[in-house]
């Protein structure tokens, strides 16, 4: 088995002296040394919640507790302070590390409870052999260690490392293939030894398959499905999207009523496709920000939906009454971090909708904090829908530490149906590869697993905690440039002074000015406080431009070439999340690059200096000063009245004319005719069209063309021609220049 670096750490403030307890503490180092263990001593605590936090890099802690520093006081003695605080904050992350205290003075009877209960050993000095302490302390660490993998990580390590030759694909065989060649061999030293002998076919009998969930692949879907409080988990190698497609080619069927989000990823709108669903879309609602907030919860009721179908122009004929739709899905949560109370929707749901999917890609980390409460898919003790099934589609790999691509289908029971797991197996078939990324899979096991309390508390409280630093490090700044400008991060105007606050400070309330999104129902939603979308100068909540103003997509790129990349942009915002991998050196060395922003901003420093790649890619800007490309663009942004037609033509009911699948089909069968943007009016799209800011599909197949959206595109031809480098990129529109040399943009639309 490889050897990992865990070393025992020792605490002894005599670990570097010349006394008799200094000899004794690195006697005993000197012996686990020997056995072949690595030993980290040092002499203080220090930061306790820092220290603690070295869990995840030790294989054992050795704690003195003969210190002089720890003299008995008159109130209270230190010893049993510094004591109960480390292994709090140790127990906080990590319940099972061994702990044992070394002394030669203090034994039991000096400490409370709270702290024996908690130990693995007491070490007293000089009673046993420094060897046989060592060998000691070492079987408890190696015990330890070899309990942390779970099912398939440990099942393909084993695998990996037994050096077994294998005839089977893939064709590098292990990584052999590529020391063959010079430029194979430098692929190999990139990514090394492990990845590649780990990257082996699924026909390896012992590792389990993934295709039928044998062997260590089910009993780590088994796992997961535990820690994350579902009763089947499982794992998908090509990301969320794929996970969407499986649950819904398993519960919907051609002619099928659906209900949708609108405001949901394309991998819902191509399962709509693919299935030959009808659907019905709930609308949410949005500012003038661009940010998407919730569908109203009047939307989800049994009357207003019914209401939806009876009107709807692909159902004409049929009674509304009738009709039960198959799935609802529903974006949980929002690109911004708006959440649902889920209890809520079962509740208006259960019993005439079959199935409950909430698009969880964004909210892995929820179930392991009762900050979130009911704000997420599944909880431990709250109760199961009487008919309704739930699943949750989770993107392990955007929140967790899944690698690119790792993804997961959570399904919880109903109180009278229960999931048909060979069904649904033949949606998963469907969809998944028969030649699975096999470290993709361990790291849906190890994310799992990562999570798995009182460690994923732990990490998910971190990233709270972190980002609302964010936020007080950003009002701070603020305050004190008072009446200069600066940037907002878009939340709630409380924030609690210290710690996480409360799950209460993050309830959208009706009508507040700070969101925007008008009369939301008492309890509905809750805005993630890890999502941090931040707000530049020159648009306010209403759509109002002021005089002068910065685009977000200068920040951005700006940004960029300082070394920060985000998530997401869009006019006048800009979007982070603060996963459990982000670092207080991540956001502060976000918060300084605003700065030097503002700095280079208020001095209309050149681009040519500050922005150095963005202008050989665009020299047209190399002269100009960075304040005035951004009253530039600014003022396109204003004379257009980008943030009233964006919203508008995002709650603009646009006319269904065909069933998606149908106008999709056109494709096919060559029926399509491809249309410039100023004849698109009352034509019916083939294409999606999918704007970039925000990703969220604008029309779908089948869908007429309004006035709008028409609009919308003649400004985004117009913006791009004006401001090449920082156009919004639209999938679906095809540009093409022609023998004139003009640009052209058409839509490819159902041929008339």
């Amino acid at each position: 088995m490889q050897r990992f670096h865990f070393p025992i750490v020792i605490i002894d403030e005599d670990f570097r002296s010349e006394n008799t307890s200094g000899l004794g503490i690195r006697a005993l180092a000197d012996a686990i040394q020997k056995e072949g263990f690595e030993v980290v001593g040092v002499t203080s605590y220090g930061d306790l919640s820092q220290f603690a936090q070295q869990q995840s890099r030790a294989g054992a802690f050795i704690l003195s507790i003969d210190d002089e520093e720890f003299t008995p006081g008159p109130e209270l003695d230190p010893a049993v302070l510094n004591l109960r605080n480390f292994i709090s904050e140790i127990r906080f992350r990590n319940a099972d590390i061994p702990i044992y205290l070394y002394g030669e003075t203090r034994t039991s009877q000096h400490i409370p409870n709270d702290i024996l209960r908690e130990l693995h050993g007491f070490i007293h000095m000089f009673e046993d052999t420094p060897e046989f302490v060592a060998r000691h302390i070492i079987r408890e660490a190696k015990s330890y260690l070899d309990g942390l993998a779970p099912p398939f990580f440990r099942a393909l390590m084993h695998y990996a490392q037994d050096g077994s030759y294998s005839w089977h694909c893939p064709g590098h065989s292990g990584g052999v293939a590529f020391l063959k060649s010079p430029i194979g061999r430098m692929f190999h030293q990139f990514f090394g030894e492990n990845m590649l002998r780990a990257d082996v076919c699924n026909a390896v009998e012992e590792l389990g398959q993934l295709l039928d969930h044998t062997g260590p692949v089910a009993d780590s879907e088994k796992n997961a499905a535990r820690i994350f409080n579902a009763d089947h988990c499982f794992f998908v190698t090509n990301g969320t999207s794929t996970s969407n497609k499986m649950v819904w080619h398993h519960t919907v069927a051609p002619g099928d009523v659906v209900l949708v989000d609108r405001n949901c990823h394309k991998s819902i709108l191509h399962s709509i496709i693919m299935t030959g669903a009808v659907p019905v879309f709930l609308t949410p609602t949005r500012n003038h920000y661009g940010i998407i907030g919730p569908i109203p919860e009047s939307e989800f009721s049994k009357a207003a939906i019914q209401k939806k179908i009876a009107r709807h122009p692909l159902l004409q004929g049929v009674d509304a009454k009738k009709v039960r739709p198959k799935i609802l899905t529903v974006t949980q949560s929002t690109y911004d971090g708006v959440l649902y109370n889920t209890e809520t929707i079962k509740a208006k749901l259960d019993g005439w909708v079959d199935t409950i999917h909430f698009d969880e890609a964004w909210l892995p980390h929820a179930a392991f904090h009762k900050f979130y409460g009911a704000y997420h898919a599944m909880g431990k003790s709250r109760p199961r829908p009487k008919q309704a099934v739930v699943y949750a589609t989770q993107s392990t790999h955007k929140l967790l530490a899944g690698i690119s691509q790792a993804s997961q289908v959570l399904v919880q029971d109903s109180q009278t149906v229960k999931l048909d797991r060979h069904l649904f197996n033949e949606a998963y078939l469907m969809h998944t590869s028969t030649s699975p990324q096999y470290a993709i899979i361990a790291s849906c096991d190890v994310a799992a697993a990562m999570m798995e309390p009182p460690g994923g508390t732990a990490l998910v409280e971190e990233s709270i905690r972190e980002a609302l630093d964010f936020r007080r490090a950003m009002r701070k700044v603020d305050e004190e440039y008072g009446q200069d400008w600066w940037f907002q991060v878009w939340g709630p105007d409380k924030l609690a002074v210290e710690d996480i606050g409360q799950p209460q400070d993050w309830i959208l309330q009706a009508n507040e000015a700070w969101h925007g999104f008008g009369k939301l129902a008492k309890g509905f939603n809750m805005l993630d406080p890890i999502k941090s979308t931040i707000i530049t100068p020159g648009l306010d909540v209403s759509g109002r431009f002021a005089k002068s103003g910065i685009p977000a997509s200068i920040v951005t790129k700006f940004l960029a070439e300082h070394g920060v990349v985000v998530e997401k942009t869009g006019l006048y915002s800009f979007f982070i999340m603060f996963t459990i991998g982000i670092t207080k050196g991540r956001w502060n060395t976000l918060l300084t690059a605003l700065q030097q922003f503002k700095d280079d901003y208020d001095r209309n420093q050149p681009l040519w200096r500050i922005m150095p790649e963005f202008c050989q890619a665009n020299p047209r800007y190399e002269r100009m000063g960075l304040r005035d490309l951004c009253q530039s663009v600014h003022e396109a942004y204003a004379k257009g009245d980008i943030a009233r037609l964006t919203t508008e033509v995002y709650l603009a009911e646009l006319e269904p004319a065909m069933k998606p699948s149908d106008a999709y089909a056109c494709i096919a069968h060559r029926k399509t005719e491809r249309v410039q943007i100023d004849d698109l009016e009352g034509r019916v799209t083939t294409a999606m069209l999918t704007p970039y800011p925000p990703g969220i599909p604008l029309v779908i197949p089948g869908e007429r063309f309004n006035r709008r959206v028409v609009d919308y595109l003649r400004f985004t031809r117009e913006f791009n021609a004006q401001f090449p480098g920082f156009g919004a990129d639209v999938h679906g529109l095809v540009a093409e220049t022609g023998a004139d040399g003009v640009r052209r943009y058409f839509v490819d639309c159902v041929l008339d």
